[in-house]
């Protein structure tokens, strides 16, 4: 068969500047806001009309940070603590033979005042993601009770967060703090961003949210929010 390609019909702007800390799955954190910008000769209004009467939207994208590693036919995926393999065609890994995603994500409004923008709620994606589509979600078709989610099926369990006094001070001191953005902290390190293999409780982690760097400590089923830099 012949190659297919296809042209990035947007952007993501997103507060998670690297890959480390993106939830595993979309709606996890849902205080994270993205902001899907449409390009050239896509960004007209007449493309978005009526997308507004949807309240979630499947967004088609590329793992552009992760293509040039290429795919194996085997991957560990964290819900099996990253030891148990399965077959790349039965995970959400980002190392496939084409890298291609998708993401249900909550529509919150549709701008075109300037352009064509999405603000989306929940979504998992990294700034500067390519976009390939947008369709909207059909809830009568696509939410299948019945369904079985193989070795994912359940939510994640989530970490109890604690600030230290540091942390909570470099958060009021800090100037242009985007809104929701304690909680934001809260719902990412609540999904527990290490890789599985990783169990040091003296070890400090640190993770990019929008401008600040977030530096972290994990013991047993608690985090503690160190410190805030930015």
């Amino acid at each position: 068969m012949q190659p297919v390609t296809f042209a990035p019909i947007g952007v993501i702007h997103s507060p998670y500047k690297e890959k480390f800390g993106i939830p595993r799955q979309p709606s996890l954190v849902p205080a994270a806001r993205i902001t899907l910008e449409l390009v050239p000769p896509f960004d007209q209004p007449d493309a978005v009309r009526g997308l507004e009467a949807f309240s979630h939207v499947w967004i088609h994208f590329v793992f552009h940070e992760t293509a040039a590693r290429g795919w194996t036919p085997l991957v560990r995926p964290p819900r099996l603590g990253g030891n148990a393999r399965v077959g790349v065609f039965a995970s959400r890994s980002t190392h496939r033979p084409n890298p291609l995603g998708l993401s249900l994500v909550e529509l919150l409004g549709v701008d075109t005042t300037n352009g064509v923008r999405l603000l989306l709620g929940g979504a998992d994606l990294l700034d500067g993601t390519p976009v390939l589509d947008i369709k909207p979600y059909i809830p009568f078709v696509e939410a299948r009770l019945e369904a079985r989610g193989g070795f994912v099926d359940g939510p994640p369990p989530v970490l109890r967060v604690e600030w230290s006094e540091r942390a909570r001070a470099d958060l009021a001191a800090a100037a242009d703090v985007p809104t929701g953005f304690a909680e934001l902290i809260e719902q990412v390190l609540q999904q527990d961003p290490r890789p599985a293999y990783q169990d040091d409780p003296e070890r400090v982690y640190g993770v990019r949210l929008d401008r600040f760097d977030v530096r972290f400590r994990v013991a047993g089923n608690d985090v503690q929010v160190l410190e805030i830099c930015g």
